[in-house]
């Protein structure tokens, strides 16, 4: 497969959507239950390893803003490898941005996730 693929957002993997649709819904516990156990989360510079380290770090974002996600992208670069664009927007600082969600799965799980703009 070509480097970054546009792809349709049915054609991803139902891992995939089922993460967008729990992190849209602050379900933290549906969201951990997509990730493999060694799994890492790449999120403002900051590397979390292990579902106990990636619960922790949800449950520290969950309550810090609120916004509206939209998903406004969708690309695959190899097997496993996927990225979504979301256009968030809400009280953080700025008010608006847009966030690469970079997945890499495994086994039918998340086994890296990196978010940046």
């Amino acid at each position: 497969m070509p480097q970054n693929q546009a792809i349709a957002f049915d054609a991803l993997p139902g891992t995939i959507t089922a993460y967008l649709a729990a992190h849209r819904d602050a379900d933290i516990a549906a969201q951990l239950g997509l990730f493999a156990a060694d799994a890492a989360v790449v999120d403002e510079g900051h590397t979390h390893t292990g579902t106990t380290a990636i619960a922790a770090w949800m449950n520290r974002s969950a309550g810090a803003y609120t916004y509206t996600i939209t998903p406004i992208a969708a690309e695959q670069s190899g097997e496993g490898d996927y990225t979504v664009t979301q256009h968030l927007a809400g009280d953080f600082p700025g008010g608006v941005v847009d966030l690469r969600f970079r997945f890499t799965l495994r086994a039918g799980l998340i086994r890296r996730l990196v978010i940046e703009p």
